[in-house]
C-alpha cells in the first residue's frame, strides 16, 4: 500500500471523528465500543521495524561538535556538506515511550591508568531527534529510489531519543563509528504522525551550498516547522526541567534526502524501516539537541532550575522527556512525548 491507501484510510477516519458526523457522533455503543480511556491502554511500538539508520543531518550539531573535538577551522568532515553521514543501528533495541533503559557497561579508555577497563558508563546522554517511518512498496534490490519517491515513501514521523554513552564512543568510534555506545537503547514515541497531517507545516530546507549531487536536487525538498523539546526528570520530581529547545526546520540535510542516499547503492527500503536524523540542535541558548553539545562534552553543566540542581550527564533515575507540536492557526498538531528513565547498570563484576 502506498499514498492512495494512506489518504483514504485518514479521510475516513477524519470524516468519523468530525463533530460534524453523526455516525460515531451519536452511538453511545460505538464510542463505548472504539474509544478507549488513555489510562487503560498501554501502548506498544507502532510498527515491526526491520531496519533502523541512524543519520547526522544537522549543521549546527555537527559543527558544534566537530569544533569540540578539532577546532573551528576543521569542524566538518570533508565529506559532511556533500552526502547524509549515517550509520545503521540496531532495530532490535528501539523500544517505545516509558520503557525504562539501564545504563550500559563498556570499554572506556581510562587516562589515568592509561588502559581500556570494562566498566559502566560514566557518561550517559540523550539525543534529540526525529525518526522518519518508511512505507509503499520496498525499492528492488539494485534499483535506488529517485528523490520524489523517497519522499512519497515516507509515511510519517516519530519523536526519537538516540541513547547514548559518551565515553564509550569516544574509545570505539574509531575507524568504523559507534557501536556499544549506541546500540543499547533507542526510545521512540507510539504514535505516528503522518506525513500528510503535517502537510500544512513544510517549510524550505536550508540553503545547499555545495549544490549536492543530481540525485539529492529536488524541487520540494523541505523540513517542517516544528517545535521540539527536551525535559530531564531527576527521580523523586514529578515534572522536567527544561534543557532543549529546538526545530526540526534547521535540518540541513532532508528526509528525502536521507531515503534517497541510503537507496542509491541499490539498497532497498521496506515498509516499517526506521530512519533517524540525528541530533536536532539550533544556533542560541538551549538549542542544543544533547548533552555532549550542551555541556561541552561535560565540562559546563546545565541548570535543572526547579530540581536546584546540575547536570554534565544523567544520573541514574533521571527521566527524560521529548515533546514536539506544530502549530496551526488555532489547532495544534502534537507528537505526544516520548520519554524514558534511566536505570542503574546491572552488577557485572567478575571476580
Amino acid at each position: 500500500m502506498g499514498q492512495p491507501a494512506w489518504r483514504e484510510a485518514r479521510s475516513i477516519l477524519t470524516r468519523l471523528l468530525s463533530s460534524q458526523e453523526g455516525v460515531l457522533r451519536d452511538s453511545a455503543y460505538l464510542q463505548s465500543s472504539c474509544c478507549i480511556p488513555q489510562s487503560a491502554v498501554t501502548m506498544h511500538l507502532p510498527a515491526t521495524i526491520p531496519n533502523y539508520t541512524d543519520f547526522y543531518a544537522s549543521r549546527e550539531h555537527a559543527t558544534a561538535v566537530g569544533a569540540m573535538f578539532r577546532g573551528k577551522a576543521n569542524a566538518l568532515q570533508p565529506n559532511w556538506l556533500h552526502l547524509p553521514v549515517g550509520y545503521h543501528g540496531r532495530a532490535s533495541s528501539v523500544v517505545v515511550s516509558g520503557t525504562d533503559v539501564r545504563r550500559p557497561w563498556g570499554q572506556v579508555w581510562q587516562e589515568e591508568s592509561k588502559q581500556a577497563e570494562w566498566v559502566p558508563s560514566a557518561a550517559v546522554d540523550y539525543e534529540l531527534e526525529l525518526g522518519i517511518f518508511m512505507g509503499g512498496s520496498a525499492n528492488q534490490l539494485g534499483h535506488p529510489l529517485r528523490i520524489e519517491a523517497a519522499d512519497a515513501a515516507v509515511f510519517g514521523y516519530v519523536l526519537l531519543n538516540d541513547w547514548s554513552a559518551r565515553d564509550l564512543q569516544k574509545w570505539e568510534y574509531v575507524p568504523l563509528g559507534p557501536f556499544t555506545s549506541k546500540n543499547w537503547a533507542t526510545s521512540i514515541s507510539p504514535w505516528v504522525v503522518t506525513a500528510a497531517a503535517l502537510e500544512p507545516f513544510r517549510v524550505p530546507a536550508p540553503t545547499q551550498d555545495p549544490a549536492p549531487p543530481a540525485y539529492l536536487r529536488s524541487q520540494a525538498g523541505c523540513n517542517y516547522d516544528l517545535d521540539l523539546r527536551v525535559g530531564v526528570a531527576p527521580a523523586g520530581r514529578a515534572g522536567p526541567d527544561p534543557v532543549t529547545h529546538t526545530n526540526m526546520r534547521t535540518l540541513y540535510w532532508t528526509p528525502a534526502q536521507m531515503a534517497a542516499h541510503h537507496t542509491v547503492s541499490g539498497c532497498p527500503l521496506v515498509p516499517g524501516d526506521l530512519l533517524g536524523t540525528g541530533t536536532i540542535s539550533s544556533e542560541g541558548p538551549g538549542g542544543a539537541g544533547c548533552l555532549l553539545e550542551a555541556t561541552l562534552n561535560g565540562t559546563k553543566p546545565v541548570a535543572l532550575q526547579s530540581a536546584g540542581t546540575h547536570r554534565a550527564w544523567l544520573q541514574d533515575g533521571d527521566r527524560v522527556v521529548l515533546t514536539g507540536h506544530c502549530q496551526g492557526e488555532g489547532y495544534r498538531v502534537g507528537f505526544g512525548e516520548c520519554a524514558g528513565t534511566l536505570l542503574p547498570a546491572l552488577d557485572l563484576t567478575l571476580a
